[in-house]
């Protein structure tokens, strides 16, 4: 099936003269789970981020080092698999033409990427689409979040981005993230697979006017609810007549998703200026509505997950696979009525499975849990309202020592994040030293960041804020993010803890609390290796677990959650 895409799309570049094809993750709106994911379309792969480049007699495909092992079993038939690093500047197309659609990149994409030693051209119709049209595309309407779970109306969050605008003396904002329109217009949808993000664009100007740029059909709802009017919608073919009409002026554009193919049009009348979408930063620091909300969502997740972690380990006798164990996860958590659906695919994996970073199990990949395993579980859901993730490392026998001894390394960088200084560690590539320290000492590393934002209600992934080498972004009160340090061992098990926290004020002090309520395996810790204040954070926070959960279990699960204290 994949030989046949690959041949089919590359019958088309004599034609159109290309000696390539760039095919990336990311969908119009440049969404991490897209409906239409035309990279795993052409190449199998089925992580959140990655690059195909398609070549008449090769194949590449590109993936950071959380994606490494996963691509090759997906792709690694019909593509080299290459780190991301490889392709910055790379001279594997040296004097190639490359072909790409303007409406699913940005300019620093291209730049970033492909214009140091090739040349693009750009192509209007998307080739993979040619070949392959049967995405399952989400046709439900948009609905709205009443101000009292969301705690600002739209028009006052209106009237905070207009202000922003004049001080930067901008005239306009192209808002082309869906879940900064989202957050702006107190709105949600479901066109995405794992978020209740709204596909649509809006364009706002300094004098608090909005344009929504989106299909029709999709905000019937918000019309009828005088949420928005009839002439505030705006479909994507009278984009052109919109820009014409306005007057020319100083506009601001998201960078990481307005499309050349808008930058273009924009250019020609606006003078773009170089700063982020306000949004971002805004939407990142939720009030105290975002907040109870978010905490209540977690008591619901901590109790279907520790009911989940309890039969797993105590209960069930059985011989189950990987995908009867993330079934059964899912069971649980649709015993609550405000639950809705996983806000990413469930992360299932024993023994090998466990070390490949982001894996899926499939009916082709699924393997049973044996006793001797250790078993990783990445999990999170979509509530009214809320969103969860949360990773709990596991085993069913007797672990042997360097695995105990390694756990607890992860655990202790756990610890080391959530204990943070927050006065003295004020951004993320500061904390995400202390969460590598003591496995670096060992001389073991994780290849990916240690926590990532978390939106309200919205994308499980959503920044600006993260734990990360790199990340430079000040942490402010009301932000939420992962906590998530691990280490993997390839072919024999994935160690991860993973709880959610949020950043709270507390005499005048910002501090780190923890979100997610789930026992962390005992069983797993080598106490030896933790410090006194390690163990009283452990002991608190089993405390935390059993007296905001315990209502909720019966007398077995209570019982078993007790013993964690």
């Amino acid at each position: 099936m994949i030989e046949n895409r690959l041949n089919s799309l590359k019958k088309k570049f004599n034609l159109l003269k290309i000696d390539g094809y760039v095919v990336p993750k990311n969908d119009e709106f440049f969404s991490e789970y897209a409906q239409k994911d035309r990279l795993k379309t052409i190449s199998n792969f089925s992580g959140s981020a990655g690059y195909a480049v398609i070549l008449k007699n090769k194949n590449f495909l590109f993936v950071d080092g959380r994606y490494t092992i996963q691509a090759n079993i997906e792709s690694g038939k019909y593509f080299k698999i290459e780190k991301f690093e490889k392709i910055l500047n790379c001279k594997l197309f040296k004097d190639l033409t490359l072909g790409i659609d303007p409406k699913i990149f940005t300019k620093d994409q291209v730049k970033k990427f492909f214009l140091k030693y090739n040349k693009i051209k750009i192509i209007d119709a998307n080739l993979i689409d040619n070949i392959f049209s049967k995405y399952k595309i989400n046709s439900k309407p948009f609905f709205s979040l009443d101000h009292k779970i969301t705690g600002e109306s739209y028009k006052k969050k209106i009237t905070k981005i207009s202000k922003i605008l004049k001080k930067h003396k901008s005239d306009y904002l192209f808002v082309t993230a869906p879940e900064n329109v989202a957050w702006l217009l107190n709105i949600r949808g479901y066109d995405n697979p794992n978020s209740p993000i709204p596909n649509c664009r809006l364009m706002l100007t300094k004098n608090k006017k909005i344009f929504l740029i989106s299909e029709k059909f999709k905000v019937i709802k918000l019309i009828r609810e005088k949420k928005i009017r009839k002439n505030e919608i705006l479909e994507i073919e009278n984009f052109d007549r919109l820009i014409d009409k306005l007057k020319s002026g100083k506009i601001i554009i998201d960078h990481k998703t307005c499309s050349i193919y808008f930058t273009k049009i924009l250019q020609k009348k606006f003078k773009i200026l170089n700063k982020e979408d306000p949004i971002y930063l805004s939407k990142s620091i939720k009030n105290k509505n975002e907040i109870n909300h978010t905490i209540n969502s977690h008591i619901i997740d901590g109790v279907a997950l520790t009911k989940f972690l309890h039969w797993i380990k105590v209960l069930n006798k059985k011989r189950i696979s990987e995908i009867d164990a993330q079934n059964k996860l899912e069971k649980f958590r649709k015993m609550n009525k405000n639950y809705l659906f996983p806000s990413f695919d469930t992360i299932s994996g024993a023994g090998g499975n466990g070390a490949i970073v982001h894996y899926r199990a499939s009916k082709k990949t699924s393997k049973n849990i044996d006793k001797n395993d250790i078993f990783l579980c990445d999990s999170g859901g979509q509530y009214k309202y809320g969103t969860t993730d949360v990773t709990r490392t596991i085993c069913f026998s007797k672990p042997k020592k360097n695995i105990k001894d390694i756990f607890t390394k992860v655990l202790k960088g756990h610890i080391a994040v959530v204990m943070s200084n927050l006065k003295t560690h004020f951004n993320g590539k500061l904390i995400d030293l202390r969460a590598r320290k003591n496995l670096k000492k060992s001389g073991f590393d994780y290849e990916h960041g240690t926590g990532h934002g978390v939106g309200f209600f919205s994308n499980v992934h959503e920044g600006p804020q993260a734990i990360s080498k790199f990340n430079t972004v000040k942490l402010q009160e009301g932000m939420v993010l992962s906590n998530e340090p691990g280490y993997y061992k390839k072919g024999q098990f994935g160690i991860r803890i993973e709880n959610l926290i949020y950043i709270k004020k507390y005499k005048n002090k910002l501090h780190f609390e923890n979100l997610t309520l789930a026992p962390i395996d005992k069983d797993l810790i080598n106490f030896n290796l933790l410090n006194k204040l390690e163990k009283n954070y452990l002991s608190k926070y089993h405390l935390e677990v059993y007296s905001k959960l315990s209502g909720y279990l019966n007398k077995k699960e209570k019982k078993w959650l007790s013993s964690f204290i």
